[in-house]
Protein backbone atom coordinates (compact mmCIF):
# COMPACT_ATOMS: atom_id res chain seq x y z
CA UNK A 1 0.00 0.00 0.00
CA UNK A 2 2.89 2.32 0.75
CA UNK A 3 4.44 1.75 -2.68
CA UNK A 4 1.11 2.51 -4.32
CA UNK A 5 0.67 5.70 -2.23
CA UNK A 6 4.25 6.88 -2.88
CA UNK A 7 4.33 5.92 -6.58
CA UNK A 8 4.14 9.51 -7.89
CA UNK A 9 6.40 11.06 -5.24
CA UNK A 10 9.34 13.16 -6.40
CA UNK A 11 12.38 13.75 -4.11
CA UNK A 12 12.81 17.28 -2.77
CA UNK A 13 15.64 19.30 -4.27
CA UNK A 14 18.38 20.04 -1.77
CA UNK A 15 21.22 22.53 -2.13
CA UNK A 16 24.63 21.04 -2.82
CA UNK A 17 25.95 22.42 0.45
CA UNK A 18 24.05 22.71 3.72
CA UNK A 19 23.73 26.14 5.36
CA UNK A 20 25.83 26.00 8.54
CA UNK A 21 24.46 29.06 10.35
CA UNK A 22 21.47 31.26 10.13
CA UNK A 23 21.58 35.00 10.85
CA UNK A 24 19.93 34.62 14.26
CA UNK A 25 22.42 31.94 15.36
CA UNK A 26 25.40 34.11 14.45
CA UNK A 27 27.32 34.78 17.69
CA UNK A 28 28.49 38.09 16.24
CA UNK A 29 24.91 39.33 15.99
CA UNK A 30 24.30 38.30 19.61
CA UNK A 31 27.36 40.27 20.68
CA UNK A 32 26.20 43.27 18.64
CA UNK A 33 22.77 43.16 20.29
CA UNK A 34 24.35 42.97 23.77
CA UNK A 35 26.68 45.86 22.97
CA UNK A 36 23.75 47.93 21.70
CA UNK A 37 21.80 47.19 24.89
CA UNK A 38 24.78 48.23 27.00
CA UNK A 39 25.05 51.52 25.10
CA UNK A 40 21.38 52.33 25.50
CA UNK A 41 20.68 52.78 29.24
CA UNK A 42 16.94 52.44 28.66
CA UNK A 43 17.42 48.80 27.62
CA UNK A 44 19.75 47.85 30.49
CA UNK A 45 17.75 46.78 33.58
CA UNK A 46 20.85 47.14 35.78
CA UNK A 47 20.70 50.50 37.62
CA UNK A 48 24.18 50.20 39.14
CA UNK A 49 26.73 52.84 38.14
CA UNK A 50 30.43 52.28 37.59
CA UNK A 51 31.24 55.78 38.86
CA UNK A 52 31.49 55.40 42.64
CA UNK A 53 33.28 57.45 45.31
CA UNK A 54 36.37 55.93 46.90
CA UNK A 55 35.54 55.91 50.63
CA UNK A 56 37.11 52.73 51.98
CA UNK A 57 40.62 51.35 52.12
CA UNK A 58 41.60 47.67 51.74
CA UNK A 59 41.28 46.92 55.47
CA UNK A 60 38.33 49.16 56.38
CA UNK A 61 35.25 47.30 57.63
CA UNK A 62 32.00 47.73 55.70
CA UNK A 63 28.59 47.87 57.28
CA UNK A 64 25.16 49.17 56.30
CA UNK A 65 21.70 48.71 57.78
CA UNK A 66 18.41 50.02 56.43
CA UNK A 67 15.82 51.51 58.77
CA UNK A 68 13.62 48.75 60.11
CA UNK A 69 16.33 46.10 60.42
CA UNK A 70 16.52 45.18 64.08
CA UNK A 71 19.86 45.74 65.76
CA UNK A 72 19.96 42.14 67.04
CA UNK A 73 19.51 40.83 63.50
CA UNK A 74 22.26 43.14 62.26
CA UNK A 75 24.60 42.11 65.09
CA UNK A 76 24.01 38.42 64.29
CA UNK A 77 24.75 39.13 60.60
CA UNK A 78 28.03 40.90 61.52
CA UNK A 79 29.05 37.95 63.70
CA UNK A 80 28.41 35.47 60.88
CA UNK A 81 25.56 33.89 62.82
CA UNK A 82 23.34 33.15 59.82
CA UNK A 83 23.87 30.18 57.52
CA UNK A 84 25.21 31.31 54.16
CA UNK A 85 22.91 30.15 51.41
CA UNK A 86 25.03 31.21 48.44
CA UNK A 87 28.23 33.06 47.52
CA UNK A 88 29.56 35.21 44.70
CA UNK A 89 33.29 35.57 44.04
CA UNK A 90 34.23 38.79 42.21
CA UNK A 91 38.01 38.27 42.33
CA UNK A 92 39.81 39.07 39.08
CA UNK A 93 36.74 40.69 37.53
CA UNK A 94 36.67 44.13 35.99
CA UNK A 95 34.32 46.71 37.49
CA UNK A 96 31.87 46.24 34.61
CA UNK A 97 31.93 42.45 34.92
CA UNK A 98 31.45 42.69 38.70
CA UNK A 99 28.56 45.14 38.23
CA UNK A 100 26.74 42.73 35.96
CA UNK A 101 27.56 39.67 38.07
CA UNK A 102 26.41 41.28 41.34
CA UNK A 103 23.15 42.54 39.86
CA UNK A 104 22.37 39.11 38.37
CA UNK A 105 23.40 37.31 41.58
CA UNK A 106 21.08 39.41 43.76
CA UNK A 107 18.27 38.94 41.24
CA UNK A 108 18.81 35.15 41.25
CA UNK A 109 18.95 35.02 45.06
CA UNK A 110 15.61 36.82 45.30
CA UNK A 111 14.09 34.48 42.73
CA UNK A 112 15.22 31.49 44.82
CA UNK A 113 14.16 32.93 48.21
CA UNK A 114 17.71 33.18 49.58
CA UNK A 115 18.16 35.56 52.52
CA UNK A 116 21.82 35.50 53.62
CA UNK A 117 24.60 35.41 51.05
CA UNK A 118 28.33 36.12 50.89
CA UNK A 119 29.96 38.41 48.31
CA UNK A 120 33.74 38.07 48.00
CA UNK A 121 35.12 41.30 46.54
CA UNK A 122 38.71 41.12 47.71
CA UNK A 123 40.75 43.84 49.37
CA UNK A 124 42.41 45.13 46.23
CA UNK A 125 45.58 45.93 48.11
CA UNK A 126 47.82 45.05 45.14
CA UNK A 127 45.79 46.78 42.42
CA UNK A 128 46.44 50.17 40.81
CA UNK A 129 43.44 51.67 42.59
CA UNK A 130 43.37 49.99 46.02
CA UNK A 131 39.97 48.67 47.12
CA UNK A 132 38.23 49.84 43.91
CA UNK A 133 35.95 46.80 43.73
CA UNK A 134 35.33 46.91 47.47
CA UNK A 135 34.08 50.51 47.18
CA UNK A 136 31.94 49.61 44.17
CA UNK A 137 30.30 46.68 46.00
CA UNK A 138 29.57 48.85 49.06
CA UNK A 139 27.97 51.51 46.85
CA UNK A 140 26.03 49.02 44.70
CA UNK A 141 24.59 47.08 47.62
CA UNK A 142 23.21 50.31 49.12
CA UNK A 143 21.62 51.14 45.76
CA UNK A 144 19.71 47.85 45.57
CA UNK A 145 16.36 47.96 47.40
CA UNK A 146 16.46 44.20 47.96
CA UNK A 147 19.50 44.55 50.23
CA UNK A 148 18.45 45.09 53.85
CA UNK A 149 21.92 45.11 55.40
CA UNK A 150 25.51 44.10 54.83
CA UNK A 151 28.62 43.81 56.96
CA UNK A 152 32.23 42.75 56.52
CA UNK A 153 32.68 39.02 56.94
CA UNK A 154 34.42 37.16 59.72
CA UNK A 155 38.05 36.11 59.02
CA UNK A 156 37.08 32.51 58.17
CA UNK A 157 34.81 33.84 55.37
CA UNK A 158 37.18 36.42 53.91
CA UNK A 159 37.40 39.18 56.52
CA UNK A 160 37.49 42.69 55.08
CA UNK A 161 37.63 41.21 51.58
CA UNK A 162 34.05 39.92 51.75
CA UNK A 163 30.61 40.98 52.98
CA UNK A 164 27.64 39.16 54.43
CA UNK A 165 24.47 40.40 52.71
CA UNK A 166 20.97 40.18 54.18
CA UNK A 167 18.25 40.28 51.51
CA UNK A 168 14.56 41.08 51.76
CA UNK A 169 12.17 38.24 52.28
CA UNK A 170 10.17 37.46 49.18
CA UNK A 171 6.40 37.72 49.30
CA UNK A 172 6.24 33.93 48.91
CA UNK A 173 8.43 33.44 52.01
CA UNK A 174 6.40 35.95 54.00
CA UNK A 175 3.20 34.09 53.17
CA UNK A 176 4.75 30.77 54.25
CA UNK A 177 5.83 32.34 57.57
CA UNK A 178 2.33 33.75 58.12
CA UNK A 179 0.79 30.34 57.52
CA UNK A 180 3.34 28.62 59.75
CA UNK A 181 2.68 30.85 62.75
CA UNK A 182 -1.12 31.10 62.50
Amino acid sequence: MFRIAAAGAVPLKQPARAESRREQDDPGSLQRRRAAAALDPRLDPNPLSTEVPMQFGPYDPLEFRRDGVQYGVFRKLKQGGYALESRLDLHRMTVEQARTALFQFIHDCLANDLRTVLVLHGKGERSETPARLKNCVAHWLKALDAVQAYASAQPQHGGSGAVYVLLKKSERSREQTRRQFR
